[in-house]
């Protein structure tokens, strides 16, 4: 008997994890961190029902902390298997889990030192440093394309997801008796046509698809006109000396932001602009970008046989300690700073918002999905005052919100990426989406394709394949 377990991304876009177990084996594909929600903290710490000890292996899809983020608890708790992806992956990781680490522990001592003491601590992260390294020492990359063997009687390949540096969707084939069971797993699938990184790849066939559905009931506006708008704004903010405030994640969204402000500047529309990355991760992200070379497009090819370099570009700063990031908040415009994180829970894009919201000339550029229960989800919705460091703040500057930019495909890229699947009606368990997202594909799916059985499953349920 093969079982599929739903304990994370179910009904959410954060906490990724999913439980397979067989007679012979018991997996998990993605450990991911919950993020933004109240009870975050708890639910990072509810776990999969099992002897974390008994896991065989790991299957990693990508290296954003809401897949890998909770690889460390696993190890803490007695995982000693391979956790198995791509060597990008492998490399991301380490730089965001080392990181998580750091933010968790300055957040703990922060904690008890307000509350009672820093000898007599409230409050433990869900794992150290030391953890991550144990948890480094097990990682094993694998190539695209290449079969492997995750644990007895179930192989795996990576293909291409296309949406951040070493993504990959997973095909699994697991044995059941004399038959052979295929599962995909997609993984976060990438928007084609977005730069530096080649367009996602569909592992066929399948008997069940795992897929994610962040934005199952929309599509993106067109990558052109969100150029067109951002160009617009930082025309505005140059003009008017103003500063400009981007959240983004540290790994994908900034590399793309770094590519399309970069083509701005090359073809002559900006002039004199300086663009701070503020984001000691997202300065190492980028360094590894520009190694990986061998999954970049065509057109990111194209730019490095011409001598250029599609990830820099004159007015480019990339600000490395502390001290420089204060600095930047006591800086009048006009300037762009990209800083983490994405949905301003934590970095130092809070920082720069503390100190710039109040001021009705800054612009505030969102570019990515802000989660239920974030600052920036409340900024993007509308409020008129946030609390910020308990610290209460008036919002006058203005909002953006710039979908075009998602790392995710849209409504139409998730039903053009299960059409090789349209002949079989393979089983389909939607996950990684909130549910009204997840109800609207389901009904696109069984439209389009006629399919019979998609499911939406939810917390610690469990499907047998």
């Amino acid at each position: 008997m093969i079982t599929l377990g739903f304990y994370g991304a179910a009904g959410e876009v954060t906490g990724s994890c999913y439980l397979i177990r067989t007679d012979t084996a018991r997996i998990l594909v993605d450990c991911g961190m919950h993020q933004g929600e109240r009870e975050a903290d708890e639910h990072n710490r509810r776990l999969p029902p099992i002897d974390l000890a008994e896991v065989d292996a790991v299957v990693l899809t990508h290296a954003h902390l809401d897949h890998c983020g909770r690889l460390p608890l696993l190890v803490n708790l007695g995982f000693k298997g391979r956790i198995f992806c791509t060597a990008p992956t492998a490399e991301l990781t380490a730089i965001i889990l080392r990181d998580s680490a750091k933010l968790q522990s300055a957040d703990c001592e922060r904690f008890n030192r307000r509350l009672r003491g820093a000898m007599d601590p409230c409050e433990r992260p869900l794992y150290d440093e030391q953890d991550v390294e144990r948890t480094l020492g097990l990682l094993a990359p694998r190539p695209y394309a290449q079969a492997f063997d995750v644990a007895p009687g179930i192989r795996a390949s990576f293909r291409d997801a296309g949406h951040i540096l070493g993504s990959g969707s997973v095909q699994m084939g697991i044995e059941n008796g004399r038959r052979t069971v295929n599962v995909v797993f997609s993984g976060d699938i990438g928007v084609s046509g977005s730069p530096i990184l080649r367009d996602p790849v569909t592992p066929v066939p399948a008997d069940a698809v795992v897929l994610e559905s962040t934005y199952g009931d929309r599509d993106h506006r067109t990558l052109e006109a969100t150029r067109t708008e951002l160009l617009g704004i930082l025309e505005d903010a140059h003009k008017s000396g103003a500063k400009v405030l981007i959240p983004a994640f540290a790994v994908g969204r900034t590399q793309d932001l770094i590519y399309h402000v970069g083509g701005f500047v090359r073809s002559g529309l900006l002039k004199g602009l300086n663009v701070y990355i503020d984001s000691p991760m997202a300065t190492e992200t980028t360094n590894l970008y520009r190694r990986f070379k061998d999954v970049y497009d065509e057109p990111a090819r194209a730019m490095l046989a011409d001598g250029d370099s599609p990830l820099q570009f004159p007015g480019l700063r990339y600000v490395r300690t502390g001290e420089e990031s204060k600095r930047l908040n006591d800086t009048r415009g006009p300037m762009i700073i990209i800083a983490a994180s994405g949905m301003c829970t934590g970095g130092r894009i809070v920082h720069h918002l503390l100190h710039s919201l109040e001021r009705p000339e800054t612009r505030v550029v969102f570019v990515g999905y802000q989660g239920y229960g974030t600052l920036g989800r409340r900024l993007v919705d509308g409020a008129r005052r946030v609390r910020i460091f308990r610290k209460e703040l008036e919002v006058r500057a203005s909002v953006h919100t710039l979908g075009g930019f998602s790392a995710h495909a849209g409504q139409t890229g998730l039903v053009r990426w299960m059409q090789p699947f349209a002949k079989n009606d393979p089983r389909v368990l939607l996950t990684h989406g909130e549910n009204p997202q997840r109800a609207a594909l389901k009904l696109k799916l069984e439209e389009t394709y006629r399919f019979t059985k998609v499911g939406t499953p939810g917390y610690a349920d469990e499907v047998e394949l």
